[in-house]
């Protein structure tokens, strides 16, 4: 017989209760346990037959714990839902997420162009799982392993951008101390810029870097965003204006691309950044 998975081993997915989508939850819990009813099953029968704990299938049904896929998909088959069940598992993906990166996602997932200096890492969009998690593990106060599993997931979910047809434009420019800065070790580091140069030779995609040599430029005030919309609309934000918060105003998003803009004809262009990284990866 096969051991019931209790959920111990699957952090991130306990509901933040301040979160406006544990409403969703919550539902999906009591649609599952009136299937359930309805089926005649007793917790303990249902457990059973899932391959999960009853506390787990408790906690689900109260709306404390997001439902895994595989949980869906199983509960689907013993409920004879016909694909009903399983049909929640994109809502439940998104649950998983903070409500900060589930906004962010919805933005970037609607860019046809997407403008990006990131100054102090290597950003986001272009992190490897294994860089991203040594990143993360430098944040103080520290993550609990809830919170860094929750985060490493939201920021690997993101990466679809690169995957999206039609594909936008993305232009990205790293200062060259985020290729040089050995987080999580040298070897995690290599692999990390070796990603870079894969991303680099897709067709929509254009990444540069701004040598620490270049004297004085307009972005020492931080990370620069800019996403453009196919309606003609526009959202941006910077850690240096607007007290970071994001902005549509035409006014405002002319300040952002008209740094991102300098920037960009700054730093080395696209050709010569990935040769650039390249023999930054042959001294790391």
């Amino acid at each position: 017989m096969e051991a019931r998975n209790d959920g111990v081993d699957e952090p991130g997915w306990d509901v933040d209760p301040e979160d406006e989508i544990s409403a969703a939850v919550e539902m999906v819990g009591q649609h599952l346990k009136l299937r359930r009813e309805a089926a005649g099953l007793r917790v303990a029968e249902f457990a059973d037959a899932v391959g999960y704990g009853e506390d787990m299938v408790r906690k689900i049904e109260r709306g404390v714990r997001i439902p895994r896929p595989e949980y869906l998909d199983m509960a689907d088959g013993v409920l004879r839902a016909e694909g009903l069940v399983s049909a929640m598992k994109p809502k439940m993906r998104e649950a998983r997420y903070p409500k900060k990166v589930r906004q962010l996602a919805k933005l970037e997932e609607r860019a046809v162009e997407v403008c990006l200096y990131s100054n102090h890492n290597i950003h986001g969009l272009l992190q490897t799982e294994e860089y991203a998690r040594a990143l993360l593990g430098t944040w103080r106060p520290a993550l609990s392993s809830s919170e860094m599993e929750r985060a490493l997931a939201a920021r690997m979910a993101r990466r679809s951008i690169f995957d999206r047809t039609p594909s936008p434009d993305l232009s990205f420019v790293q200062e060259e101390v985020t290729l040089r800065r050995p987080i999580g070790g040298r070897m995690v580091l290599r692999r990390q810029l070796e990603r870079l140069l894969e991303l680099g030779q897709l067709s929509n995609v254009e990444i540069q870097v701004m040598p620490t040599d270049h004297v004085g430029h307009p972005g020492t005030a931080g990370l620069i965003e800019v996403l453009k919309f196919g309606d003609g609309t526009a959202m941006g934000r910077s850690d240096g204006a607007f007290n970071s918060r994001p902005v549509s105003d035409p006014k405002q998003l002319r300040i952002l691309e008209l740094r991102y803009g300098i920037i960009r004809a700054q730093a080395l262009p696209p050709r010569e950044s990935l040769a650039f990284i390249e023999q930054v990866l042959g001294e790391t």
